[in-house]
């Protein structure tokens, strides 16, 4: 039963709250997450590490004034439930339904958009610094994972802020207990006396005398080693201090009057402050805290008894991972890397049977692909397993440390085209258009599940850098491939042959080809239907003969066709012969929203009704 929950109107109501009403409401919000993304799929785990912390948040400040930025987003359901969205929650994730992330054009209380790590203390900054050169007096507050704080960005961001002194108030979500708990009496006592106005005003007064005599400066230095000393044994934000912020914790972020009463005092001081909440992920619902990594991001399931509907064994990332496992019995060089990534991309078997060989670097992309080169240089086989949208983040090193020195690293880009229900930050429809014209790339893409085998297998055995783009999920019910077993580079593969139209497929558009095919047959029109393997490069001696024999061409990804791999055949293509017609078929130039992935096809123009009748237009 919501009782309270149903009956707010207005966050200003939660500061009349007392901590008994707070803690009901944490209660009932907990039950409602719960029995919401039970029906719709989400972020679950997150979301419920974070009931109290939001709710404090909402108590000590003015979110119509104030600016609150989550990093990543994936737990600010909470915050979407407070600022009045929490009837639409049916519609989470879905076609034209709440975003499963924070978006300014749904809410006045989204602040900035986010889907990626480590961003939130950068956009903070900006935030913070605007409001000072506008003279105004708005609180920003940022909350940050642990996990997202080894993003190379978070550090520097927090360089800045400690070294410039802007205020802004951080908040570090650590629910891994990876910084140790200080407990006891002495670490809130150190607490209290550090941000108490009379002691700071005392302290800076001592200092300053005792510095105007050359013994009273060595005196303050000498005090200054000492306070260093016990910091460094009570204190466990000496790291933090040391770059500039004050910091506050550890503290337990599922006690509310806590948390509230730390956040009033972090409002209250000048300068940058960072707080160190400690939370558990899946707080509240045992299935989640026994395995937080299942309900981190989550498909319906049963909210009774946990369980979910088991996955089909035949995806595109359990076939990779099987495979991997397989190669690096036969080849002792392969070497697997993730980015805080281990269970979605299929690397977590391999990493308990070659723990020696498998490398998580943690929310840290650009680090991952320098450290794949770096095992290259040394005769290695790296193999960098990661999503699509996230390999972007390291555009500068698969350019510069990886293809400028044509070193043999293997990128595996899983969710590559329509992720669906994540949305925007997270479709995997740029990376043709971000590598395709980098020197030295080879791109491939399987046109089914079973060809991934083979294609990773060809790719380890060859002297320079490869892209090989799969999507998430299995192969259509619809149609059954063989994988191709033998590959020359920049060679395609016909699929069927006939009649004066080509339909060039990229990977698993493929299958849809294939199916676009079958519904021109059932009206007497054969067509040739062309599975593009390779992406990069291009089959040249194919689309000659194509073109000598008269034939339109269709392309067909799931890409944005600016920059994808419509646009390399057309450029061929017309640069010998530009009276040869060719239609290129991918996603506009725009930002996808979320939806299922059926639905964005739909959409698009890109599932099999809306191929055919593009073609048909075309002919």
């Amino acid at each position: 039963m919501t009782e309270i929950l149903d009956n707010l109107k207005s966050i200003d109501e939660l500061k009349e709250m007392d901590k008994n009403q707070l803690n009901k409401l944490a209660k009932e919000i907990r039950e409602f997450l719960i029995y919401s993304v039970s029906k719709t799929g989400g972020h679950l785990a997150s979301n419920l590490g974070v009931v109290e912390l939001t709710l404090s948040l909402y108590k000590v400040f003015d979110m119509k004034e104030d600016k609150l930025i989550w990093d990543v987003g994936h737990q600010a359901y909470i915050h979407k439930i407070l600022t009045g969205r929490k009837n639409k929650f049916d519609t989470l994730r879905k076609y034209n339904g709440l975003s499963g992330f924070p978006k300014r054009e749904e809410s006045e209380y989204d602040i900035f958009n986010t889907g990626h790590s480590s961003t939130s203390i950068s956009a903070a900054l900006g935030i913070a610094r605007a409001r000072d050169l506008g003279g105004k007096k708005f609180n920003v507050i940022s909350i940050i994972g642990d996990g997202a704080c080894t993003g190379g960005m978070a550090f520097e961001a927090l360089n800045d802020i400690g070294y410039n002194k802007t205020k802004v108030i951080i908040i570090l979500n650590d629910n891994q207990m990876s910084i140790s708990k200080n407990v006891g009496g002495m670490s809130k006592y150190l607490n209290k006396i550090r941000i108490d106005p009379t002691y700071n005003k005392f302290k800076e007064e001592v200092k300053n005398n005792l510095r105007r005599t050359n013994v009273g400066a060595g005196v303050a230095n000498s005090l200054q080693k000492i306070k260093d000393g016990v910091k460094q044994i009570f204190i466990p934000g000496k790291f933090f201090e040391d770059m500039g912020l004050k910091y506050l914790g550890p503290i337990d972020g599922h006690d509310i009057e806590e948390v509230t009463e730390t956040l009033k005092m972090a409002k209250n001081l000048t300068g940058p402050v960072l707080i160190h909440v400690l939370t558990t992920k899946g707080k509240g619902y045992n299935f989640a805290e026994k395995n937080p990594n299942k309900f981190h991001g989550i498909g319906p399931f049963n909210h009774s008894d946990g369980m979910i509907k088991v996955d089909c064994d035949k995806t595109y990332s359990k076939v990779f991972a099987k495979q991997m496992i397989k190669l690096a019995k036969e080849n002792d060089k392969i070497v697997g890397i993730t980015a805080a990534m281990p269970d979605g991309t299929g690397l977590i078997d391999f990493s308990k049977q070659f723990p020696n060989r498998f490398f998580d670097v943690g929310i840290a992309e650009q680090h991952a692909v320098t450290m794949a080169a770096g095992f290259a240089v040394e005769g290695y086989r790296p193999v960098f397993a990661v999503y699509s949208t996230f390999l972007q983040r390291a555009y500068d090193q698969i350019l510069h440390d990886v293809c400028l020195q044509n070193l043999p690293v293997v990128f595996a880009i899983d969710r590559a085209g329509i992720v669906g229900e994540d949305g925007e930050t997270h479709q995997g429809v740029f990376d043709l258009s971000y590598l395709t014209h980098i020197p030295n790339m080879t791109i491939m893409s399987p046109k089914c599940t079973d060809e991934l085998k083979y294609m990773l297998d060809w790719a380890l055995k060859q002297n320079y850098p490869i892209a090989i783009r799969y999507p998430k999920g299995k192969d259509s019910n619809n149609v059954i491939l063989s994988g191709k077993k033998n590959f020359q580079k920049g060679k395609w593969e016909i699929l069927m042959e006939g009649g004066k139209l080509a339909i060039i497929a990229v990977g698993k558009m493929v299958q849809n080809a294939v199916l676009v095919r079958e519904k021109f047959l059932n009206v007497g029109i054969d067509i040739t239907v062309i599975n593009a393997n390779f992406i990069k490069p291009i089959d040249t001696e194919l689309l000659k003969k194509l073109v000598k024999d008269k034939c339109k061409i269709v392309t067909l990804e799931d890409n944005v066709i600016t920059g994808g791999f419509g646009a390399e055949v057309l450029q061929f293509v017309n640069s010998i012969d530009n009276n040869v017609s060719v239609l290129n078929l991918g996603f506009k130039d725009e930002f996808i929203t979320h939806g299922s992935v059926d639905i964005l096809y739909k959409k698009y123009g890109l599932d099999v009704e809306g191929i055919f009748a593009s073609i048909v237009s075309f002919m």
